[in-house]
């Protein structure tokens, strides 16, 4: 059966972390947990996961990925697929529902951050027609997650 796309619930969270984990996104400076809660305070419908049903009956989570839009540009991050359902078109799928909903938004380009030397990553999303920008990206932590 084919996974069923649909906005994050708070229930969500732990399948989420624990999938974001197993991806090797997680860093110990960004709490996933915070990062979950901030999500959900500004465009939560920009938080979908996909799940697929279980034997029990109960669904279990094979993807997530959070995207947002400033009014400038959109933004996907914590795009993550289940490892053993990697490479047979569930990130394609969540990358198409995002850019379908921030093209209803009026955004005009998505752009994603990948961390150098993530080869595989990168190939993926150059496979749907992302490009380098050849820009520099810069951040400053506002609020320290072991502070907050």
């Amino acid at each position: 059966m084919e996974p069923l796309i649909r906005p994050f619930r708070p229930a969500d969270t732990e399948a989420v972390v624990a999938l974001w984990e197993a991806c090797g996104l997680v860093r110990p400076w960004n709490d996933p947990r915070r990062d979950i809660a901030r999500k959900a305070t500004v465009q939560p419908e920009l938080f979908l996961v996909a799940t697929t049903p279980t034997a029990a009956g109960t669904e279990a989570l094979v993807a997530a990925g959070m995207a947002g839009f400033d009014g400038h540009r959109g933004w996907v991050n914590y795009l993550a697929v289940r490892p053993d359902l990697q490479g047979g078109g569930l990130g394609r799928t969540m990358m198409a529902e995002f850019e379908r909903l921030l093209g209803a938004m009026g955004c005009p380009k998505v752009n994603l951050q990948v961390r150098a030397g993530n080869e595989q990553v990168i190939a993926f999303y150059e496979s749907l027609g992302y490009a380098p920008d050849h820009a520099v990206s810069l951040g400053k932590r506002l609020i320290a997650d072991d502070e907050a």
